[in-house]
């Protein structure tokens, strides 16, 4: 296998060849600073996280099955009350309505508001034998 004389030895490009990739890399980081300061990255404002829109998730949950953990990322409830709605339908009964969690403890009828839209609907009785 024969050597090309043009390389110098302990070295894999030409001259030549060295010359042109770093003029290509000082023309990709030249393109890149410009990308950077048209976007406003001198002064900071590169990201702005501050503007983003905030996600919201939609959700619902079944308080006759859901465990405290679930319970605990509706708005209002806390571990303590989440817990507690939990002990409570362990010890009375599967919840029958909305309104039959104001039996829970610390759960009164603001709260109760607040976290009705994340409530998946409680079925009647007649609709229980049905599924």
């Amino acid at each position: 296998m024969s050597v090309s004389s043009d390389i110098p030895p302990n070295s894999l490009l030409r001259p030549r060849d060295q010359r042109t990739i770093s003029a290509v890399l000082a023309a990709a980081l030249a393109l890149m600073a410009a990308y950077w300061w048209r976007h406003g990255g001198h002064r900071g404002g590169l990201i702005d996280v501050d503007r983003a829109e905030p996600l919201a998730a939609k959700f619902q949950v079944d308080v006759n099955r859901a465990e405290w953990p679930e319970l605990v990322q509706l708005p209002g409830v806390g571990q303590t009350l989440a817990q507690r709605i939990v002990a409570e339908r362990r010890q009375d009964g599967a919840f029958r309505d909305w309104d039959d969690l104001r039996r829970v403890s610390g759960l009164g009828p603001r709260t109760l508001q607040r976290i009705k839209p994340y409530l998946l609907p409680i079925p009647q009785d007649g609709e229980l034998a049905r599924r």
